[in-house]
């Protein structure tokens, strides 16, 4: 019989498989169409970051799971330790702070040209590559805690007290300075998130406006259920819900592993919901933009042998 280890061994493997070959065909995209295909939109910089930064998710959090799933749990040190949850931690944030950039990138290239903040149109694009660059700088900088708290693995330690992540552990004591510390980290978390959801809430709300006009002028029988003002209300609306589901879910689990003894199936849960998002939302996109399969005709023509 398959043991439970197994099965999870398998799911996190498909998970973090079919992820990342998700994300890296449209990183492979996005880069060759930039060298010898046509121009690249300036929201294409944020989704070939965002990309990017959710291949480094997936990879952080699928591989240990993995090994640990099937019976690896002391593959990491300290060291080791310290860097993978450092870096998960970060390009977790990463993928949030792009997230938000491309939905308030949306919003303000849907607004109207009447609005006050119409004139940002012609002036974020610029802005696109500096933002990212700083998003990196600040998380980098403010994740440096889990360099001091992450060990190796509980069993090859005389830890009595802490967090046990299976593969590795933590020794985070429970104290007024701690938590005022994580508040304020999870405050930037909490600011993107909030950012999202409005200006999502936001398209929403111009997008039915705008179907509501169409379909006066044009009367229902010109408006099918598939038009691109639905299509782009509905994959808004998806990625929205899908954030917030497994953000918020993952969220709780991390603090119920943070303050209990929780048995290892609970990380396990903790994790796949971590990589869920980062594993979806390529495919959304190949589904929902209309440019990247214009992006891919466009290099399959370009590269297709001349008779």
């Amino acid at each position: 019989m398959i043991s439970k280890n197994m099965v999870l061994g398998l799911f996190f493997l498909f998970q973090t498989g079919v992820g990342t070959l998700g994300n890296s065909f449209l990183l492979g995209l996005y880069t060759i169409t930039f060298f010898i295909g046509p121009r690249l939109r300036p929201i294409d910089l944020l989704l070939c970051h965002l990309v990017f930064v959710n291949d480094l998710v997936l990879l952080s959090k699928g591989i240990p799971q993995i090994m640990s799933t099937f019976g690896l749990t002391n593959f990491l040190d300290d060291v080791g330790c310290k860097f993978v949850f450092y870096f998960h931690k970060v390009t977790r944030n990463l993928s949030l702070c792009t997230t938000c950039l491309l939905s308030s990138f949306q919003a303000i290239s849907l607004s109207p040209r009447s609005s006050w903040w119409a004139k940002l149109k012609a002036r974020i694009p610029k802005y696109i590559v500096p933002l990212c660059f700083s998003c990196w700088t600040f998380h980098l900088l403010t994740n440096y805690k889990i360099l001091i708290y992450m060990k190796g693995p509980k069993g090859s330690h005389n830890i009595t007290k802490g967090n046990d992540f299976i593969y590795c552990s933590a020794t985070f004591h429970v104290s007024l300075y701690i938590a005022i510390f994580i508040l304020l980290v999870s405050l930037p978390d909490v600011l993107c998130f909030a950012i999202m959801l409005g200006t999502s809430g936001y398209m929403f709300f111009l997008l039915y406006r705008h179907h509501q006009k169409v379909q006066y002028i044009h009367g229902n029988s010109l408006m099918p259920a598939g038009s691109p003002e639905t299509r782009a209300t509905q994959t808004v609306l998806l990625l929205v819900i899908l954030f917030v589901s497994f953000y918020s879910l993952n969220s709780f689990l991390a603090l119920y592993i943070h303050y209990e003894n929780s048995p290892h199936w609970v990380v396990h849960i903790s994790a796949f919901l971590a990589a869920c998002y980062p594993a979806c939302s390529s495919f959304i996109l190949m589904v929902s933009d209309s440019k990247v399969q214009k992006y891919y005709l466009a290099l399959w023509e370009n590269m297709r042998p001349t008779p």
